[in-house]
């Protein structure tokens, strides 16, 4: 039993020196390690980036877009690693950028970003290059020195833009947001976060889709879907090369327009058909112009003179940038001239009742139906009738 006890606790040991060798020679803690490691350089990165600390920054990495980055009021600005890929003394890292524009964002912007590493001698990792993840979306300083310019009511940041073209958009946003406001209310933020790259590859990169999908397009606004209390700003995202050839009215409609997307944010949903949504943006945007149906809708006055009227509302589909460019157009003016057809026969009150009633509902079968109902009361057969009557008669 004595010669068996001491076999068993050499086995043992044998046993235990075997787990050690698994365990410090394999894969598991080791790139545990190796991500610890990783995590705590770039929180010193990220420190470096609030406190403007180009040494510090140099420290942790190449210093790519950090000049770029100078003049943005950041509140917060955080990495978190989600997976390394190692390779000898070189690595790729997948990591989670978090930031936060001072006193527009009420949470961070999440955006994913690739890390190219290298294994410095005294084993730190150094960052050489940080770039958008695949299939994530540029970030304005990936693409050059941000300008930024503080309007009354807007933050307008730029790439490749002069200082007096900043100061006009932040006077277009500055106007649109009490037009916005006298029409919605005031329950929203107040104010709009302006984007403006040097050209529409610059838009592209933004919205991390290709050029072709926005040519002809001024500018669009991305956000959250529901806009939640404690959900980032949205960002009006501009195409500088297809607003410059906007005559001054044009352009004061278009910043109106996407304004208005980002103060109905919080009652824009799945439930929201784009015929509302859009049509209710261009109605704020040409509300107190002066501008006549035959003026704004074009495309419209043309199919009623051939008598051409559509037999119902716009669908989502109408409204696909990369389609027929008549039909998008189309799209558009017939979602303004029903918005503007409910604030003529029902009141302005009554279209924004209608706008919030829709956006609630909680999925988008019944939802027109629902609230054309509870607030206009008619039904959607009604609604589509005297629809396409007020286009005979406003275009005719």
């Amino acid at each position: 039993m004595a010669g068996r006890g001491r076999a068993s606790g050499s086995g043992a040991v044998a046993l235990v020196l075997l787990l050690v060798c698994l365990v410090g020679c394999g894969g598991k803690p080791a790139a545990t390690t190796d991500r610890k490691d990783l995590q705590r350089v770039l929180d010193r990165r990220a420190s470096a980036v609030m406190e403007r600390d180009r040494t510090a920054f140099l420290k942790t990495g190449a210093l790519s877009w950090f000049e770029n980055l100078r003049g943005v009021p950041l509140a917060s600005w955080s990495y978190r690693v989600t997976a390394l890929h190692r390779s000898g003394d070189t690595a790729t890292a997948d990591v989670d950028l978090r930031y936060q524009v001072q006193g527009y964002d009420k949470a961070p912007v999440t955006a994913g970003r690739t890390l190219t590493l290298s294994r410095e001698q005294d084993g730190q990792w150094y960052v050489d290059a940080e770039a958008p993840a695949e299939k994530s979306a540029q970030q304005l300083w990936d693409q050059g020195e941000v300008a930024v310019v503080r309007g009354a009511h807007s933050l307008v940041l730029g790439v490749g833009q002069t200082s007096e073209a900043l100061h006009r958009y932040a006077d277009l946003a500055d106007r649109a947001v009490p037009a916005v406001t006298g029409a919605w209310g005031p329950d929203w933020a107040g104010h709009v976060v302006v984007l403006v790259p040097k050209s529409l590859d610059g838009m592209a990169g933004l919205l991390g889709s290709p050029a072709s999908s926005y040519r002809g397009i001024a500018a669009v606004t991305t956000g959250e879907v529901g806009g939640a209390p404690n959900a980032p700003a949205d960002r009006v995202i501009v195409n500088p090369d297809a607003y410059a050839v906007l005559g001054a009215l044009g352009k004061q409609v278009v910043l109106t327009h996407e304004t208005t997307h980002v103060a109905t944010r919080a009652h824009t949903g799945a439930a929201t058909p784009l015929w509302l949504s859009e049509g209710y943006a261009d109605w704020v945007g040409y509300r107190g112009t002066g501008r006549t149906p035959e003026q704004a809708a074009p495309e419209l006055a043309r199919a009623v003179a051939d008598e051409a009227v559509p037999e119902a509302l716009p669908t989502d589909r109408d409204f696909g940038f990369s389609g027929d460019a008549t039909k998008l157009a189309q799209a558009y003016e017939g979602g303004w001239l029903a918005c503007r057809m409910i604030a003529g026969e029902w009141g302005e009150p009554k279209l924004g009742e209608f706008y919030r009633a829709v956006g609630d509902h909680k999925a988008r079968a019944g939802s027109v139906e629902g609230a054309l109902k509870k607030v206009l009361g008619t039904t959607l057969e009604e609604f589509t009738d005297a629809w396409r009557a007020y286009l005979r008669d406003q275009l005719g």
